[in-house]
């Protein structure tokens, strides 16, 4: 006689109720659903589904970077991406303590080399819809007049003229930036595209020794 639906062999049953531990790579055709706790490594993992979710979008954050010399010569870059069903928000965090400005409106800071803060993807970023930066920290002893701009090259480098670029003006701040005054993104940069920081006035050449900036963009899942 045929056993019912909800039969299970006694060898299944004993496996389904003691701990296991996987000493090869296993495969699972269907999704894995796992009840109770276990853990990693020997490390009990207590955070949630929708954490865990979480920490699989942010290391998306890895793939958004600044160019080699940002990374050296600023005081720290921290960047994020985020996703919330098909909003797509990524953050760039820089202490520009250690970067440089010239005398020159519309010139490139950054340190000697290439400087872009970041490249901008459909992939990762999204298509981008709106866009602001606020300061967090006033800039000293450089340019504190910052404006952002992205162009289409990758090899923008420290104290060239962004006009010399294929570029797009994203934000002009048309005077010092302030603490707590966001200033949005009157244009939006495009697929592909990368991230500059130039000196607005032009008026003060020096390495910054404070200044604390976040740029935030948001985009739509394309």
């Amino acid at each position: 006689m045929s056993q019912p639906s909800t039969y299970v062999p006694k060898i299944l049953r004993k496996f389904l109720n003691q701990p296991h531990v996987w000493r090869k790579t296993q495969t699972f055709i269907q999704a894995l659903n796992l009840t109770g706790a276990f853990q990693i490594g020997g490390v009990a993992v207590n955070a949630t589904a929708a954490e865990l979710n979480k920490m699989d979008d942010s290391a998306a954050a890895a793939l958004v970077t600044p160019s080699t010399v940002i990374s050296a010569s600023a005081e720290a870059v921290q960047t994020s991406v985020l996703r919330t069903g098909n909003i797509i928000k990524t953050t760039i965090a820089i202490d520009i303590t250690g970067l440089k400005s010239v005398a020159t409106a519309g010139d490139i800071i950054g340190d000697t080399g290439v400087s872009y803060l970041a490249q901008i993807t459909t992939a990762i970023n999204g298509v981008i819809y709106k866009g602001e930066i606020n300061c967090g920290e006033v800039p000293l002893t450089g340019d504190d007049d910052i404006d952002l701009y992205s162009a289409t090259e990758a090899t923008g480098a420290y104290d060239g003229a962004i006009g010399d670029l294929t570029e797009t003006a994203l934000m002009t701040a048309g005077a010092a930036l302030a603490i707590g005054t966001a200033n949005p993104l009157t244009a939006l940069p495009a697929a592909d595209e990368y991230l500059y920081l130039t000196a607005g006035a032009g008026d003060t050449a020096g390495t910054y020794t404070a200044g604390r900036l976040i740029i935030e963009l948001w985009g739509t899942v394309a």
